[in-house]
Parts: structure tokens; sequence; C-alpha cells
């Protein structure tokens, strides 16, 4: 790190340059991926350290959430991920980057988006009178329940054709009145925030400045470095909102060597050069550590692109491509699957010959973790690395 003329983050007067390199290794520790991992925190710890675990439906070697863990902590028990997660009204379920599992303690931090949804309350479904209070004096007579518990969650009709019952409760959650407090079979458990969230961090008595302060200050924590958009992205807030705080937010601006736009760091990151082991991983296509695209591609040069929703015949690298990390580089990605105990490579892509060995860990790790006793490599995108990879995983 170059220490440069000191300046505040209003001027933007960059306080330190870094080179392209140590923004990377401060991005990896950040994430968890880069040093000793926190396993006396274990699950918990690495939800507080990133402060938001995406969620999604899709589920090949496990769902995201577990993956997000798995690829920082090693092979931490499926149903202990669950349980760290909803157990002791650790976390709760919230849109930040997308639908994500959130720390607790993040609860007042997003009072400034529940108060934007009650200004906007009809959304794109109507909600016949009383439905609501019915629904949520439900829950406050019986507690916790599932949507299909409290009148049944589809009309019949597509997945979007909500019951009445389904759009009150989800109405309610965006607002606050009700908290996710788990996920039982797929499906959200509902119950009061007045039960469910500790009497300590029930309130939405911060401003929505104050709100965007915290917040940016967490995102800037959670990457590291970042540029404004990256810092926005994090938790899904306007430039013009982050423009609005990162004065007072804590974090500091740099210079990035390559980056052709003004960055901001956490103030520790810059402390002490980021220094450890690196993780030999697998990545979730909605890990944070690869959520935007174009921070994606500065940082590792490495284009990532989730194709589940594009038509097969377009697809490139595969249905759910999973990024292939090890020494602090994107090497290349495999689209899995699970054939009985078998873990399926369906398609693998390899930078260059080195990424052979570290993608055969990482296919071993996974395929045991998910309680595969072997691994079966289907196709390689270079023919001459699929002998070598097929011998590294036997």
């Amino acid at each position: 790190m170059t220490n440069a003329a000191t300046g505040s983050a209003v001027d933007r007067t960059p306080e330190a340059t870094l080179s392209a390199d140590e923004a990377r290794r401060i991005a990896l520790r950040a994430q968890g991926l880069l040093g000793v991992p926190d396993r006396r925190g274990g699950v918990r710890g690495v939800l507080r350290h990133l402060g938001a675990v995406q969620l999604d439906t899709i589920s090949v070697l496990a769902r995201s959430h577990e993956l997000i863990p798995y690829a920082r902590l090693g092979a931490v028990g499926r149903k202990t991920v669950e349980s760290a997660y909803w157990s002791d009204t650790h976390a709760f379920e919230y849109w930040s980057h997308a639908a994500c599992v959130l720390p607790i303690e993040e609860w007042p931090h997003f009072a400034f988006r529940r108060r934007a949804y009650r200004l906007r309350p009809h959304w794109h479904h109507e909600l016949p009178d009383g439905v609501y209070e019915t629904v949520v004096k439900q829950l406050r007579a019986e507690g916790p329940l599932t949507a299909t518990e409290l009148g049944g969650a589809k009309n019949g009709g597509p997945w979007w054709d909500w019951s009445a019952a389904k759009i009150a409760v989800e109405r309610a959650l965006m607002f606050g009145e009700v908290v996710c407090v788990e996920r039982r079979g797929w499906k959200r458990v509902y119950d009061l925030a007045e039960r469910a969230v500790p009497d300590a961090l029930l309130h939405d008595d911060l401003d929505d400045r104050e709100c965007l302060r915290r917040l940016v200050r967490l995102a800037g924590q959670s990457l590291g470095v970042g540029t404004r958009a990256d810092i926005a992205d994090y938790h899904r807030l306007k430039g013009e909102q982050v423009d609005a705080v990162i004065a007072d937010s804590g974090l500091v601006p740099v210079a990035v060597e390559g980056w052709d736009k003004p960055a901001w760091a956490d103030p520790e990151a810059l402390a002490a050069a980021p220094r450890g082991r690196h993780r030999t991983t697998l990545l979730s296509p909605f890990d944070s550590l690869i959520w935007d695209r174009a921070r994606t591609e500065r940082i590792f040069g490495f284009t990532h692109r989730l194709e589940a929703y594009v038509p097969r015949p377009k697809r490139i690298y595969g249905y759910f491509a999973m990024p292939l990390l090890s020494g602090g580089r994107l090497l290349g990605r495999v689209d899995p699957a699970r054939e009985g105990t078998t873990l399926v490579a369906r398609q693998v892509s390899l930078d260059s010959p080195k990424a052979v060995a570290p993608m055969a860990q990482a296919l071993r790790e996974a395929a045991e973790w998910v309680g595969c006793d072997s691994v079966r490599i289907e196709r390689v995108d270079r023919p001459e690395l699929a002998a070598p990879l097929a011998a590294a995983v036997a």
C-alpha cells in the first residue's frame, strides 16, 4: 500500500493506493476466504462476518445458503447450518441483496426499507378487506405458521398466483409486522416480529440516513474495498443513497490500480496486509464474493453468469456452474449434479493445466460433504485435460 495525501470521503482524495493484487487479497479476507477460518464462530460467525447470506430455491449439491458456510468452513453438517441460522432467534430473513438470511442485529438497519414498503402497500396483488388483519390475528393466537397453515399459499394457478392469505402474510413480512423465523421444507414459517425479534432490537426509530450509514459501513467491511456501485449492490441501495452517507460511514477513500472509478475501504482492512491460507473450494453462484458480475471481472478477471434461467441451447458453462476458487484466484468452473452416491461433473471448464489438481480436490471434498462416494467427469472443455482430471478424482 502506498500512502497518499490524506483527504476526506467528501473530496474523495485517496488515503492510500492499492495494487490490484492487494485489493483482491483484501476482498478475499473480508469475505472469509483468506486466512484461518473462524471455526469457533462457526456458521453464525460466517453470517455475522458477511452480513447477508443469499437464499435461493435451486438445490444441486445443496442449497446456496448451505454452500456459503461450506466454502469458508469446510464440511460443516447441513443440519448444523440450518440450526445455526434459525435457532435462538439468531437471524431473520428479509430483502437485502436479494432474499437473504441476515443477522438479527441488523433488524433496526432495515427500518428504512420497511417504511418504504408501507408507503406502497398494494404491490402487484389486490388484497380483500380484512384478510391482512385476520392473518395477523391468527399468528398472534396460534404462533408460528406457514402460508399453507394460514389458509393456503396458492390459488391453484401459476406459481405467482398467491392466495389472499399468502399475499397478506408476505405484505406483513415486508412491513416488518411479521418475520420469517425458519424455513421448513423450503416453506417460510412466519411469526409476529414482536415475539421473534428481541426487545432491544425491535424498533424502527433509526431514521433513513442512519440506516443507510450503517448498511454502507457494513457493506464496506464485508467487501474490504469496493467502488460506489459495489457498496450499493451489497444491500441493493441506490447510488445516491450511498453518496448521501459515505462521508460519515467510517470508510476511507482509496485508489486501486487498474480500477477506473473511485473506491472506499474498511480502515481495518488497510491496517494489516492480508496473509494466510487460501481456501480451495467450489463457490455457489450466489456467493457474496461473486455477487456482482462487474466486480468479479474487475478483481479476478473472471466472467461469472448464472445460466439456470438461460435456455439450455444457449448455455455455455451449464445450469448451475460453480466457480473454482484456489490460491485466491478463480481458475475454472463445474456444473455439478448428483446421481445416487455419485457426484457428476457434467461440464468442467479449466483455465489451465494448473487448475486440474485444485478442481479434483474441490470435487472430492464436495462429494464427501454431500454423502457421495465417487466422482464422475462427463465433459471437460479442454479435452487434453479430461484424462488427468479423471485420474485425479479417482
